[in-house]
């Protein structure tokens, strides 16, 4: 049998480029609605040509996470404004609610605290801390503080260093953002789910950097549970995403 073999191309600069950016907007290191560097500026600091930059830069704009404003630069998009990834649009035709995108969400993060608490470096550690301390300065300074939520939990999802993990959790990225701003937007209407939250995410981080995967595991699925019963008294967990 003759297979259909195709040459291997080496991977080009300007698709380097895209993934290094792009994966600086999951982490939340590139903000919604943050201005990133000009073309001169990003090819000098990555060492690359403003042609691999520009074409780069394109395609994260063709893709949905960036936007082009003219005579004022080039900005992150907030996940609400992006295309819906397919697993998104799956979801929202079979009118997911929060608590079933709570119930998606105990399966892959429980998981995934777990392995954290096993793999997790010192980098992924400055990365939970970081968005903790950003979500309580956005919190003081009377937001939501849901950008970086989300980032807290794509660190997480890094941490595993499974890569299946964090290529299903990008998938996911779009409704992650959307349904955690949603939950806070109705938990934050009682100061106290305040604190809570944020001493839920502490206990995950602790239980991370003591690599005890299995209180990992509980003190996430603990935060989790927390939000989906405060949607079930609320009699808010029919809401559609």
């Amino acid at each position: 049998m003759k297979l259909q073999l195709k040459p291997i191309k080496p991977k080009r600069i300007s698709d380097q480029v895209f993934e290094q950016l792009r994966e600086l907007i999951f982490r939340g290191e590139l903000k919604p609605g943050e201005k990133i560097m000009p073309e001169r500026e990003l090819s000098e600091a990555l060492n690359v040509s403003r042609t691999s930059v520009r074409d780069a830069l394109r395609k994260l704009v063709v893709m949905g996470f960036l936007d082009q404003k003219q005579g004022q630069g080039t900005f992150v998009r907030s996940p609400e404004a992006m295309g819906k990834s397919p697993l998104a649009m799956v979801m929202e035709t079979q009118d997911a609610t929060l608590l079933d995108l709570l119930e998606v969400r105990m399966g892959m993060e429980c998981n995934a605290a777990a392995l954290a608490a096993q793999r997790a470096d010192a980098k992924d550690i400055e990365f939970f801390e970081k968005s903790l301390e950003k979500m309580k300065q956005d919190i003081r300074e009377g937001a939501l503080g849901n950008e970086s939520d989300v980032s807290f939990h794509m660190a997480i999802t890094y941490a595993t260093k499974n890569p299946l993990q964090v290529y299903l959790m990008k998938n996911f990225f779009d409704f992650l953002f959307i349904g955690i701003k949603e939950s806070l937007k109705y938990l934050y209407e009682k100061p106290e789910n305040i604190e809570a939250i944020l001493t839920q995410h502490g206990l995950i981080v602790d239980a991370i950097k003591s690599k005890d995967p299995e209180e990992a595991y509980r003190a996430m699925k603990d935060h989790i549970v927390y939000v989906m019963e405060f949607f079930r008294n609320l009699n808010k967990g029919g809401l559609t995403l």
